[in-house]
């Protein structure tokens, strides 16, 4: 039996909780790369162009980012666990079409199907473990969670390179089929259903939100290639922001919002995604372009690059659940403080020694320092942002957090992106180290006023 909140009064295994939020998570964060480094085989098997590439990549992410906050707000009218079990299915289903795909334009539709799902799945994994597990074990589950997480993001591009070296392109998602099968069923079997306070579904909310979301980050994701100023990039970042804009009138005037903006109200809601924003973008806008030096300048394979930045990308698997664990004895705040101050300094050194004749040595320290920077703040962001609200409105909450999230991935590589192309590019070592270095002390810049806002955090959450 389950409250209106969500709150269960059966315990389940604490072990199966975490599997049946964290297999599917895992699959959604692994799926964001895992197809990078496989490119080069599916360019030549499929015959697609340089621009089927982009998509096989941007099918995934766009409505995968744009539909966090609708399938969030959705699960909490219809419920959370059938959302959630959807989701899981559809990504599945999508993943075995990718793998039989034999043509470029049957990978980006199975693409953009795995994103929809996935975008059920990533808020609503959250929302469900934080109902199925004990308050006194929840910062220690969400420390889990993000470890997992963080795990799938790392393993991303390293997985693919190794399953393209041993295998064939398809297999990448071919795994993903029996895991679905086996994740599906455990979720079914061990998580109970759950709503949001509001029962009446927001029809208009949900168009205008995605619509917008997707205009915003498809905008975001071609302006480095199409040009910030002509085109079709300024029409669709500027019909993206007036949807948002429309979206969050419509919100405040709606008696039953997908979005109450009344959570904003909340002094550590409003800064905890505003440092969001500034991790995801300052992070992952330079582990992009850092993820490419190996490959582009000392003419590694793109399963050796993965392997080189792991000591960064891997961190967080570890650092991850100590921080959920020990986060309420150490302080969320302190925590979140700790872990962009690390990452700033991290992504300092990195561009400080980054150069064509540059030792892998000469970046281990610094990718240490980076990774343990980002597993100090995935688990204390994702509880911040629980613990901000009500157990109502843990879904949209999550939903809001993650969105922000992807949006703040989103333009940070954009923007990183035409920071490096402004000051060198692909034409050889020097020419991408001269582009690379002032694109990652911007991310480093970026992370710093991220650690500047964390102090203004509540003390006690």
């Amino acid at each position: 039996m389950t409250t209106l909140a969500g709150k269960s009064t059966r315990t389940r295994p604490f072990g199966l909780v975490i599997a049946a939020v964290g297999i599917p998570a895992f699959m959604g964060a692994l799926d964001n790369l895992v197809v990078s480094t496989a490119l080069p085989v599916i360019r030549t098997e499929l015959g697609a162009s340089i621009a089927d590439l982009q998509w096989f990549v941007n099918a995934y992410t766009l409505p995968f980012a744009a539909f966090l906050l609708t399938a969030a707000a959705l699960g909490d009218r219809i419920g959370r666990r059938r959302m959630y079990l959807a989701g899981i299915a559809l990504f599945t289903a999508a993943s075995a079409a990718a793998a039989l795909a034999t043509e470029p334009w049957q990978l980006t539709a199975a693409r953009a199907v795995q994103g929809i799902g996935g975008a059920a799945i990533a808020p609503l994994s959250l929302t469900l473990l934080a109902a199925a597990v004990p308050d006194r074990l929840r910062n220690a589950a969400v420390g889990i969670w993000g470890g997992i997480t963080g795990l799938g993001v790392a393993l991303g591009p390293v997985i693919g390179g190794a399953v393209v070296d041993g295998l064939t392109w398809n297999w990448i998602f071919w795994v993903n089929v029996p895991i679905g099968v086996g994740a599906l069923i455990l979720a079914a079997i061990v998580l109970e259903e759950s709503r949001g306070g509001a029962r009446r579904l927001d029809p208009l909310g949900l168009l205008l939100s995605s619509s917008g979301m997707l205009l915003l980050i498809w905008g975001i994701v071609d302006g480095p290639d199409r040009g910030w100023t002509s085109g079709r990039v300024p029409v669709m970042l500027a019909a993206g922001a007036a949807l948002i804009v429309a979206f969050l009138v419509w919100q405040s005037r709606n008696s039953a919002p997908m979005l109450p903006l009344s959570l904003f109200r909340s002094r550590s809601f409003s800064l905890v995604n505003v440092v969001t924003l500034t991790f995801s973008a300052g992070a992952f806008g330079s582990v992009f372009l850092l993820a490419q030096f190996f490959q582009v300048v000392q003419g590694l394979s793109p399963l050796e690059s993965g392997l080189r930045t792991l000591p960064w990308t891997a961190a967080p698997m570890v650092v991850a659940p100590l921080a959920g664990i020990f986060g309420a004895r150490l302080g969320l705040r302190n925590l979140v403080v700790a872990g962009q101050v690390f990452l700033a300094a991290g992504i300092l050194w990195i561009g400080l020694v980054t150069s064509t004749d540059a030792s892998y040595g000469d970046f281990v320290g610094a990718f240490l320092l980076a990774g343990v920077g980002m597993g100090l703040t995935f688990a204390p962001i994702s509880t911040i942002t629980l613990a901000s609200v009500t157990e109502q409105q843990r879904g949209v909450a999550s939903g809001a957090n993650n969105t922000i999230r992807e949006f703040g991935v989103a333009a940070g590589v954009a923007v990183l992106s035409s920071i490096f192309s402004s000051y060198g590019g692909f034409a050889g070592g020097q020419d991408f180290v001269d582009g690379v270095v002032p694109a990652v002390l911007a991310g480093s810049a970026v992370l710093a006023v991220g650690a500047l806002v964390a102090t203004r955090l509540p003390r006690r959450i």
